[in-house]
């Protein structure tokens, strides 16, 4: 199935910039969102240069404010006509180990990770039942899959977070039109994670988003992508033994 119209929060930047190339390649209109508008202005510009045919709408959005949430995501549905697909995008990472004095580095992105999170689910699937149709998509983590420390701790507990909502929300409304996507990235070089550098097997942020679009596109239930090899490292990681663990972190 095409989806033709779609949101992506946190587009000005990393995975949510990426897609929205992507998916504007394969034709499909965008409502982009994020803080930074000026970003979303110059990448609407090269989409327009590049595929004039696609429709960009772009809106300010700071996903912790809740309320700001839902009235952007209606303005998409009024200036669309119908949201076919949404994309949970939005996201940070900072903080470090927990007890080191980062206490507000970490709740800002517990808060931004998931309660942010949960808003924007909320939007999208009050949109879809009222629809009775859609597909929603939440961009998780391959760190979702176990605790990490450091840094990781409170990012890879978010994310598993959002994993275990994301299936309650799909098993909410299994067997009715609407589709629900959990996608696990692996590690994939963008502002974010910048600083990783020796992360394992990391790839570019522009073959990472193409594979993420087309593993969304496919609207499994999740996707661990690339699928070579994290769909293999996902198993793998679920009985690492800690000790292991900890040194992959």
């Amino acid at each position: 199935m095409f989806r033709q119209n779609i949101i992506i929060t946190g587009a000005s930047s990393g995975l949510g910039q990426g897609m929205a190339l992507e998916f504007a390649k394969q034709g499909a209109n965008l409502g982009l969102c994020a803080r930074r508008t000026d970003r979303l202005e110059a990448l609407k510009a090269q989409i327009n240069d590049t595929y004039p045919n696609v429709k960009v709408w772009l809106l300010a959005l700071d996903v912790n404010d809740h309320q700001q949430v839902f009235d952007v995501f209606d303005q998409f549905k009024e200036l669309m006509g119908n949201v076919d697909r949404v994309i949970v995008n939005a996201g940070m990472g900072k903080g470090g180990s927990i007890g080191t004095g980062l206490f507000e580095a970490n709740k800002q992105t517990a808060q931004t990770n998931f309660v942010a999170a949960l808003a924007q689910c909320e939007a999208a699937m009050k949109i879809f039942r009222q629809q009775n149709a859609g597909h929603l998509v939440t961009v998780s983590s391959i760190s979702a899959l176990r605790g990490f420390r450091r840094a990781m701790t409170v990012y890879a507990a978010t994310k598993a977070g959002l994993t275990s909502l994301t299936e309650g929300i799909r098993l909410d409304v299994m067997n009715t039109p609407i589709a629900v996507t959990c996608v696990h990235p692996g590690y994939i070089k963008t502002e974010i994670n910048d600083h990783a550098d020796g992360a394992p097997f990391m790839i570019d942020a522009e073959t990472g988003c193409r594979a993420m679009v087309k593993a969304i596109n496919k609207e499994p239930a999740n996707c661990y992508v690339p699928s070579y090899p994290w769909a293999f490292i996902q198993l793998i990681l679920r009985v690492l033994p800690d000790k292991m663990l900890r040194k992959m972190s």
